[in-house]
């Protein structure tokens, strides 16, 4: 018997022999093949996870996330989200699956009178029993979960449902998306809060604490502002009794410094508000102003082709947007001028007696808002600075910041102003353009 291990060849075979076996034994003939099949089913597999596995994350994730920042980001709970966001789930749910419970924004739909004002949208602001509100669906952090009382506010959204709750020791707001939102509404409601995370924060911005993501329902946890929008805080000023706000002059130039600060600092990330009025600004119980609005701030950087105003925006517009023109941050400071309108006027519609539809002739033949009663030349002077007709002669960012500022130190901090009687709700409505069908919901 003769070997050759070098080419692990083993033969029988003897020289005088006519007929022989040979055996051949080559690894790569067995290995390679196997290694082949092994991965062919690693692949598979990993296909097949991808296509049915119940927790699709990627489905409910915005496709159209906004960056308004460069910083440090990361995957979080189906946003992007910069370090620090708290993450308030504890476990996923897929969403592309019919949910098969009810959130419990179904259980306070009672109706209810706010300042003789109907708000179908709220309850009394009672407790929720456990009955009312499944807790296994909502995180452990949330307690004493209220629905929010109703404001002024004209605001209204189906798909999303308010509420009042207690999280660490401080009181915040849930944004509740409704169980029967489409997918697309789910992607618009993230693509929000991705949006609202990567603008970072602001002072005089509402805090985003966290979101719930990847579990139903989906929430957008914001903190409180306990007097909520500042045209219902314009409109209790106008009575004096316990339950009345005070606004003087130097708070008025507080406020707006405050508010300009915020619009300064949408407008350093090439963002335009397009929306700046008292509705817009959400106030703290400290008196503290805090813009809002966002969402449509989010809305036109997100699908601009397909974005329309709402009604009772048009009184806000500069002329520019009233002609069909491209807004510029330059209309965001006319808006600013009728803000602080609706300041010393404590809530009164600009060009009140001006209709809509005839509202850009007006303007065209160089009329302007008249000086309120009550309000100061160097008040005044600053609405007329933002109410230029031509953008170029209106003030800028830094100008207007700089008059607010200067105005605040000299401003009149003793006399608090009032109205001789409350706003009339339906002449309001007339007279800021709104549509008859109004349900009145806050944000």
């Amino acid at each position: 018997m003769a070997s050759t291990t070098s080419s692990q060849e083993y033969t029988l075979c003897q020289p005088e022999d006519t007929l022989c076996e040979i055996r051949m034994y080559e690894q790569e003939v067995i290995i390679v093949p196997v290694l082949l099949l092994l991965s062919f089913v690693v692949i598979l597999a990993i296909l097949l996870l991808l296509r049915f596995c119940p927790e699709k994350a990627h489905k409910v994730r915005p496709r159209n996330t906004f960056r308004a920042s460069r910083g440090p980001t990361r995957i979080l709970n189906g946003i992007d989200a910069p370090p620090g966001l708290n993450a308030l789930e504890g476990e996923s749910i897929a969403l592309n699956f019919s949910p098969t419970y009810s959130t419990f924004a179904s259980s306070v739909r009672g109706g209810g009178r706010e300042h003789g004002i109907e708000n179908p949208a709220f309850g009394n602001a009672a407790l929720l029993s456990a009955r009312d509100a499944p807790r296994q669906r909502l995180p452990e952090k949330f307690k004493l979960v209220t629905s929010l009382r109703g404001s002024y506010a004209l605001k209204s959204d189906s798909r999303v449902s308010l509420y009042r709750a207690r999280m660490e020791n401080r009181n915040v707001v849930l944004h509740v998306l409704t169980d029967s939102a489409s997918e697309t509404e789910c992607q618009s409601f993230l693509g929000f809060a991705s949006f609202l995370s990567q603008l970072g924060p602001h002072p005089f911005l509402p805090e985003l604490i966290g979101v719930v993501s990847l579990r139903a329902p989906l929430i957008m946890v914001m903190e409180e502002l306990e007097n909520q929008d500042l045209l219902s805080y314009l409109w209790k000023c106008r009575q004096a009794g316990p339950d009345s706000g005070a606004m003087t002059e130097r708070q008025i130039f507080t406020m707006a410094s405050q508010v300009a600060s915020a619009l300064d600092f949408l407008h350093s990330k090439d963002l335009i508000h397009g929306n700046i009025k008292a509705r817009s600004v959400l106030i703290t119980q400290m008196l503290t102003a805090k813009l809002w609005g966002l969402n449509d701030v989010y809305t036109r950087n997100t699908s601009s082709l397909n974005y329309k105003t709402g009604p009772g925006q048009k009184k806000w517009q500069a002329p520019e947007i009233l002609a069909n023109r491209e807004a510029s941050q330059k209309s965001d400071v006319w808006s600013f001028g009728l803000l602080l309108y609706e300041m010393v006027t404590l809530g009164e519609v600009p060009f009140a007696e001006v209709p809509v539809k005839e509202l850009l002739q007006f303007l065209q033949r160089g009329k302007s808002l008249k000086k309120p009663h009550g309000c100061s030349n160097s008040l005044h002077s600053i609405i007329k600075g933002c109410c230029h007709w031509k953008e170029q002669d209106r003030f800028s960012m830094a100008e207007l910041r700089h008059k607010l500022q200067s105005g605040e130190k000299t401003g009149n901090d003793k006399t608090v102003l009032r109205a001789s009687q409350p706003i009339n709700i339906q002449h309001y409505l007339q007279e800021a353009g709104y549509g008859e069908a109004i349900n009145y919901t806050i944000f």
